[in-house]
């Protein structure tokens, strides 16, 4: 009994590692993403098509997005190696890019709606003529569905494994909130059009405020992480500074 319970431990504390990570990304991505809102500006952008195109070019659209996702979570520290840059920057960078973000929204859902439009239909064209799939990836995966606001994100995310926890149930748990949001990306574009009738533009807005606030609070958070960590290491050095004196 005695020998299997530091094993016994580790798991739990990996499960609730797991849980809580997934509890900190999925609205983090989900509220960044906002899959219904986006799913107004896809119909728009598909009109005109049929159901099978529509529905091949949300699976590919959903699977550039995930590959954004995906490397933003798990490559994302090593680009900040590279660059020199602190995970505590990144932090403070993508919580304002977060919170400025989610503040736009929250106050004026339309004005943010319109640069999705903007990104979505080139001069006020569908970028679906002719080869609608050379549009998958861009404008409709990056920057539409997945722009610099989410790659922070994911990068935050990526980079922010407590010290306490372990890195690859952390891991997991960030994974499988970027899966999550992706395939409910898919399953709004891919019943756009239905989800225009059931929502409305009305009910659109509403649920992109709910998540703007979501998301508000998240940016909050991160930037707040990102000044304490700073505050952190300027104590750790001050302390060095005073016992090497």
């Amino acid at each position: 009994m005695s020998a299997h319970f530091p094993a016994m431990l580790l798991t739990a504390t990996a499960f609730t590692s797991s849980i809580s990570s997934f509890l900190l990304a999925f609205p983090a991505l989900f509220s960044i993403v906002n899959p219904f809102g986006a799913a107004l500006i896809f119909a728009q952008a598909t009109a005109g098509r049929s159901q099978t195109e529509i529905m091949a070019l949300a699976r590919l659209v959903s699977f550039y997005s995930l590959c954004l996702i995906m490397a933003s979570l798990w490559l994302g520290s090593m680009v900040l190696a590279f660059f020199g840059i602190t995970v505590n920057a990144l932090r403070v960078a993508g919580g304002l890019v977060v919170a400025v973000r989610a503040w736009d929204l929250l106050q004026s859902p339309e004005t943010v709606e319109a640069q999705k439009e903007k990104q979505a239909l080139q001069g006020g064209r569908t970028v679906m003529a002719p080869n609608w799939a050379d549009a998958a990836f861009f404008p409709l995966a990056m920057p539409f569905t997945v722009g610099p606001g989410t790659i922070a994100v994911a990068i935050a995310l990526g980079s922010g494994c407590p010290a306490d926890e372990p890195f690859w149930a952390y891991t997991i748990g960030t994974t499988l909130a970027g899966v999550c949001v992706v395939a409910i990306v898919w399953a709004a574009y891919s019943g756009a059009d239905k989800l225009v009738s059931m929502l409305g533009v009305t009910g659109t807005r509403i649920v992109s405020r709910m998540a703007a606030l979501v998301l508000l609070c998240i940016g909050v958070q991160i930037l707040a992480a990102g000044v304490q960590g700073f505050a952190t290491d300027m104590w750790r050095h001050l302390l060095a500074i005073k016992l090497h004196a």
